[in-house]
């Protein structure tokens, strides 16, 4: 291969690592990703054999934007709710908001482009045909525009006049145009046939008895694949097919594949794939990471339970830690938190959990083994001219 065809070649190969890692972070891409969505449909065909045979994902592209279908998670996954601008989970009312706003859209007679009150007025009105009642209460109209907000930012809907926000905080009218093509592709799965909520989650074809595929899929997808989650049929793959995996998610997705006694992970060394940054700035994640020290100095081997290894420590224990924590580090966090003892306890928990570097039980927080990675470590005094003098000596005396 003459060097203009492999510099050709090796760009390409670049374009689809950034093509498909432009999906996993954001399986919709719409005319707001231009550039991403561009590369994506370049790349189309070799992008659908890719997810489909690595990840067992359907990957749709469509003039105006790109979906990722992926599968349902594994049920060792972390929660990934969706959040408001205060990085609050969505209330169940929300997703409630959500669900009628999209059935609106969808319905016959209406156009390309509605007035957010119009729109709201339907939904309204659906909803009181199904027993929900939405008020026009300050806190119930910003409800319905974080919703609303969401269509916003998956492309679904655009601000043409005005905004969503001004209309929750004054009434101001604002011009909404809706980008049909996208509507019937947000659900993953058609809802049709469930007779239950945990049909949703029921494992998916595309990885029953496929133990690499179903593999791939949690490095990709979870922070930490942790030793006891795997299936035996998964551990075997891992253990011979360790090569193979690395160079495979490496060359398709630009991961590092990093395998330790407790667990494996895939990292992304940019950053630039995490959903959570960890550790990471912001009063939570800087209590998270400091109490992981705490408690693995602390806590105690939990020898009795085998399929779960790590450190334990009581929710006194944790309390306790967290108090000592925030009376050193008061000046610097932020007071909403350092005054709200419980609050700070759930979140920085969530987040550990969510890491899958901790699970909660009724009787504490199990600390797993591979947080040892996050611990914090002391910095060294850079040695002293006179120190480097007599190491020098002492390597003479003994040449």
């Amino acid at each position: 291969m003459s060097g203009r065809n492999l510099a050709t070649a090796n760009q390409s190969a670049r374009e689809r690592v950034d093509a498909a890692r432009a999906l996993l972070a954001n399986p919709l891409l719409t005319a707001a990703q231009a550039e991403e969505l561009a590369l994506v449909r370049l790349h189309a065909p070799a992008l659908r054999g890719t997810f489909q045979t690595l990840l067992g994902y359907n990957l749709i592209i469509e003039s105006s934007f790109a979906r990722l279908v992926k599968g349902p998670l594994s049920q060792d996954a972390p929660a990934r709710p969706a959040r408001r601008s205060d990085h609050s989970a969505w209330t169940p009312i929300t997703y409630t908001h959500l669900a009628l706003l999209c059935a609106a859209l969808l319905a016959p007679g209406t156009g390309e482009q509605t007035l957010i009150s119009a729109l709201i007025d339907q939904v309204r009105s659906d909803a009181a045909t199904i027993g929900v009642s939405i008020g026009d209460t300050l806190p119930e109209r910003r409800a319905l525009v974080t919703a609303v907000g969401h269509l916003i930012d998956w492309g679904v809907l655009s601000e043409t006049d005005g905004t969503a926000a001004g209309w929750s905080e004054r009434r101001d009218e604002a011009l909404l145009t809706i980008h049909r093509a996208v509507l019937p592709h947000l659900l993953a799965r058609p809802l049709s046939g469930l007779s239950h909520p945990d049909d949703l989650l029921a494992t998916d074809p595309a990885v029953a008895d496929q133990p690499r595929r179903s593999l791939r899929r949690k490095l990709v997808e979870n922070p930490l694949v942790r030793r006891e989650d795997l299936t035996d049929a998964e551990r075997d793959v891992l253990s011979r097919e360790r090569g193979e995996l690395t160079r495979m998610l490496d060359e398709h997705f630009g991961l590092t594949v990093e395998v330790r006694a407790e667990g494996v992970l895939a990292y992304d060394a940019g950053g630039s794939l995490t959903d959570i940054t960890f550790p990471g700035t912001g009063t939570v994640k800087q209590a998270a990471l400091l109490l992981l020290a705490e408690l693995i100095d602390s806590g105690q081997p939990d020898h009795a339970a085998r399929a779960t290894p790590g450190v334990v420590a009581g929710w006194d224990t944790v309390d306790e830690a967290l108090a000592r924590l925030t009376d050193r580090h008061r000046r610097a966090w932020g007071s909403t938190l350092v005054d709200q003892p419980l609050r700070m306890r759930d979140e920085v928990v969530a987040l550990l959990v969510d890491m899958s570097l901790a699970t909660a039980g009724d009787a504490g927080l199990l600390i797993h083994p591979a947080a040892a990675r996050y611990r914090p470590q002391p910095l060294s005094a850079p040695p002293t001219r006179a120190s480097r003098r007599l190491a020098d000596q002492g390597e003479l005396e003994f040449a």
